[in-house]
């Protein structure tokens, strides 16, 4: 059987002009280990995007494995409304040892962008509940991702999932938020003082009394092209949250994890949030599942007589689904038994390190922006200018073209190649990824 004619036959591919894959069709994948992909034909992938950010400790890891196995023969699933079970109540419990100080109830959802959904819910319903009806909109920064849902892509600010639903969506405070490359006051992010908050300043300072929250990628703007910025602006924030009452709400689905060199992205700044949504390694990338946690003083305002009508009535079918809290518990148990992110640090030091040396010598090099294990190139046209390369000539999808016939997987955000792997990466690979990548980069660029 041709298993790509099939695909092809039945499969609309998400994210994807489908077009495309009559000169690159899909790659079927048999197998995983560690951070490799074997296709049908038994071809190598380097997994160098965690599968779409999520996979944590590598593929078909033994662990988990085993925690599902077991949980799949005790109970696969059960109606999480009146109905528990232990693998939710200790996934909680666990969480709750390591999330940044406050953090204490947990809503569960199946995906991150319903999870963001359900905090914009929530804090809309919390000031109305407790008396402030006018405040129903919300902030979000310029350039953000927060998923695809209408709620989600209202609050996210990439036009290229946003644009032609705009007639749909809710009208959301835009923010001019950090751009530390193409900063306006000429600063650089490992010394300056977030002079790029005055932005902030004057649209609570104008909206805050109509505003419920303000939703943030902490630290680094995913989909805008791995955009990095100084924890010092979260600090800053929650002060600014905390003078005009606007819940502060952390989008952690990408950056939590130890994918930024700690645990959550927040715990970089040294403060909490008000609500902390959580997906992609929660599981470790086996399951979808999502999780709203919030503080007492909000669950609080939900707290009353049913007939008073201030319940949060949400949900999911699959909410706490028991296989993937399962894996979400051995999750933490890798996490906390075998040092984890401590050794990611560590190796994160080497993959910068070797990035900059390969990549800073190219002409059309802007920058490297590293956090955590995460690293990312952005090509441009002119180095001294920051003149972005012609995106008509999508560059940075012919480098992962020829990447993919050298067996590692880029998947470029426009012109910005990046590298977001699995937390257990070696230096081996790491060599051998870059090494690609560069070769990949100046073919396209010569």
């Amino acid at each position: 059987m041709n298993w790509q004619e099939e695909d092809l036959k039945y499969i609309w591919h998400p994210c994807s002009q489908m077009k495309d894959y009559e000169t690159l069709p899909p790659i079927v994948i048999e197998h995983g280990e560690g951070i490799n992909l074997y296709d049908i034909n038994g071809k190598c992938y380097k997994d160098v995007i965690s599968s779409w950010w999520c996979n944590l400790l590598g593929h078909c890891n033994p662990r988990i494995n085993s925690a599902v196995k077991k949980q799949i023969d005790e109970l696969e699933h059960v109606i999480f409304a009146n109905f528990s079970h232990k693998p939710a109540i200790t996934l909680c419990r666990e969480l709750s040892k390591v999330l940044p100080e406050g953090l204490c109830k947990f809503n569960f959802a199946d995906n991150g962008s319903a999870s963001v959904e359900m905090a914009l819910k929530m804090s809309f319903q919390y000031h109305l509940q407790t008396g402030k009806p006018k405040k129903k909109r919300f902030m979000a920064l310029a350039d953000a991702y927060h998923g695809e849902t209408l709620g989600a892509l209202a609050v996210g600010g990439v036009d290229l999932y946003s644009e032609m639903y705009k007639p749909l969506m809710m009208d959301v405070i835009r923010i001019e938020g950090p751009d530390c490359y193409r900063c306006p006051w000429g600063k650089c992010r490992d010394n300056c003082n977030c002079e790029c908050f005055v932005r902030a300043e004057e649209m609570f300072e104008e909206k805050a009394d109509e505003t419920a929250a303000i939703i943030v990628e902490p630290l680094l703007q995913g989909s805008a092209g791995m955009k990095v910025y100084p924890p010092l602006y979260l600090k800053k924030l929650r002060e600014l949250c905390d003078k005009y009452n606007v819940h502060l709400i952390a989008d952690e689905i990408a950056t939590g994890y130890g994918r930024t060199g700690k645990m959550w992205a927040f715990d970089h700044a040294g403060v909490s949030p008000d609500l902390m949504c959580l997906s992609k390694g929660l599981t470790g990338g086996y399951m979808p599942m999502a999780l709203v946690v919030t503080t007492q003083k909000i669950y609080d305002a939900f707290y009353d007589d049913y007939l008073k009508g201030k319940a949060f009535m949400h949900s999911h079918t699959y909410s706490g689904n028991p296989l993937a809290c399962s894996a979400g518990i051995e999750v933490l148990n890798i996490l906390r038994e075998e040092k984890i992110i401590e050794k990611a640090v560590e190796k994160a030091k080497y993959f910068n390190k070797i990035i900059k040396e390969k990549f800073l010598p190219l002409e059309n090099t802007g920058e490297v922006r590293s956090i955590g294990l995460i690293n990312a190139i952005e090509l441009v046209k002119n180095k001294e200018t920051k003149e972005p390369l012609d995106y008509t000539k999508r560059t940075g999808y012919q480098i992962y073209k020829k990447a993919l016939e050298k067996g590692v997987i880029l998947r470029p955000l426009g012109d910005v190649i990046y590298f977001n792997p699995p937390l257990i990466i070696e230096k081996e690979d790491m060599d051998f990824v870059t090494d690609v990548a560069l070769e990949c980069t100046k073919d396209v660029l010569s």
